[in-house]
């Protein structure tokens, strides 16, 4: 079974192995006796989108809502498929 560490040596294992594996997981985080286990979602830290990144890089037709219209229109009418 292999596990990677966050911090201070705290193993970390995937659901699957968990499911697989939970007794001897548990038994070998054994400390006098007592079971030393706490189960627990792993937060992840979400980055802020930052507007503008792409300003002048990019250039959107006037018209790009209008394109393909035609053939939505025949495609829902059940011209085309």
């Amino acid at each position: 079974m292999s596990y990677i560490t966050l911090d201070s040596n705290i193993p970390v294992v995937n659901m699957h192995e968990a499911k697989m594996h939970l007794s001897a997981i548990v038994d070998e985080v054994k400390r006098y006796g007592k079971p030393q286990v706490q189960v627990m979602p792993i937060e992840q830290q979400v980055s802020k989108r930052q507007m503008g990144t792409l300003k002048n890089q990019i250039k959107i037709p006037d018209d790009f809502d209008n394109v393909l219209n035609d053939k939505i229109e025949k495609m829902f009418a059940g011209d085309m498929i």
